[in-house]
């Protein structure tokens, strides 16, 4: 540990006096949050939905049918109680619930104005607009056809919406949380990958290992910074969402922190194991950005969502860390769930396999 303590204390101070990287990792994420989090906007296709049917008649069953026409809408589950749906909200089965009550079809038999509900995940606010104005107007147009049917002119039913988790709809509470995840992945993985090539580069690290030093204490002293660095950024973006975007936090900070850490250190497996596999400084910072920060951007649902994809890139999709670490941070901030048992499972995997490849390919470039 000494001589780990030793290392770091040097790469320490080689980020405080290399003031233009220092600024990169702490400018940058406050840009970003800046700038992002109040532009960025979402869609998507194919929209998970649970319908909770509790007149069980013919009419209410002609307007479930009516919701898969047009193809945005995809039915996933049928619910039988309202209690139900919130469960499901956080496990995120689906997104939107349409709720038909008792007495739906009485009510437009009689020609009595029928309140139809429908409830939206407001974790995702691009989505839940969508998936709202678009319920809505499936079931006012199921509702103009009854009423010319009938020979009326007014619907024959209402629409009551209801959003759970971001109530207004506000994109930054969904684009906060992703950042978090671009900025560590940017961070941790690209800036470490272009410190190591560098020092190969110049030879420094060389002398390094002039000294009793091991290699596993070298990779040790080398990214402990970045893991400070990495949890500053954090706490920077979150701190500027809540104060300055008004980001709810309704789960733990100790489940969002071990999740974070463990983020960290899956992005500084991919730093160090590019770094090994990288003759030169030029070739690390492209693939570092090419493999770690723009797939973050584009295929781990940050910018677009997954389920909108065609479905060979979600495969490639759910192979990201970024991806699962995404639900994990959306879950725990808008849905207040602490425990990912099945994401937790795969980033695990990755952090320990990218550490085992990053250590193993490392001792034999020092060899």
């Amino acid at each position: 540990m000494k001589r780990v303590r030793a290392l770091a204390a040097k790469e320490l101070l080689h980020i405080l006096r290399d003031r233009r990287s220092l600024a990169v990792a702490v400018l940058m994420p406050v840009v970003m949050v800046a700038l992002y989090g109040a532009v960025i906007d979402m869609e998507m296709h194919d929209l998970p939905v649970a319908v909770l049917d509790q007149d069980h008649s013919d009419n209410s069953r002609e307007l479930v049918r009516s919701l898969g026409a047009g193809g945005f809408i995809v039915e996933t589950a049928r619910l039988e109680q309202a209690a139900q749906v919130e469960p499901g909200f956080r496990r995120g089965a689906f997104m939107a619930a349409l709720v038909i009550p008792r007495g739906y079809s009485r009510s437009v038999a009689d020609g009595e104005p029928a309140t139809v509900q429908v409830l939206v995940d407001g974790s995702d606010a691009a989505t839940a607009a969508m998936a709202a104005n678009y319920l809505q107007a499936v079931v006012q147009r199921e509702a103009r056809r009854i009423a010319a049917g009938s020979g009326g002119g007014a619907p024959a039913f209402t629409v009551r919406p209801r959003v759970w988790f971001n109530p207004e709809l506000r994109s930054a509470h969904f684009v906060v949380p992703g950042l978090v995840a671009l900025v560590l992945m940017m961070i941790c993985a690209i800036l470490t990958s272009i410190a190591i090539a560098r020092e190969k580069e110049t030879g420094t690290l060389e002398q390094i290992l002039t000294t009793p030093i091991r290699p596993a204490e070298v990779i040790a002293g080398k990214v402990l910074p970045y893991v400070g660095l990495g949890a500053l950024d954090a706490a920077l973006i979150l701190a500027i969402g809540r104060f300055a975007f008004h980001v709810p936090m309704n789960g733990s900070w100790f489940a969002l922190a071990a999740y974070c850490l463990l983020f960290i250190v899956i992005a500084l497996g991919a730093g160090l194991l590019i770094s090994a596999k990288s003759p030169s400084l030029r070739v690390a910072m492209m693939a570092a950005v090419t493999v770690t920060m723009l797939p973050t951007m584009i295929l781990s649902g940050f910018m677009f969502p997954v389920s909108s994809m065609p479905a060979p890139l979600q495969v490639l999709c759910r192979l990201l860390p970024a991806t699962h670490f995404l639900v994990v941070l959306r879950g725990v901030m808008l849905r207040g769930v602490n425990w990912f048992p099945h994401e937790t499972a795969i980033l695990a995997v990755q952090a320990v396999v990218l550490l085992v490849l990053a250590i193993r390919s490392f001792r034999l470039r020092l060899e």
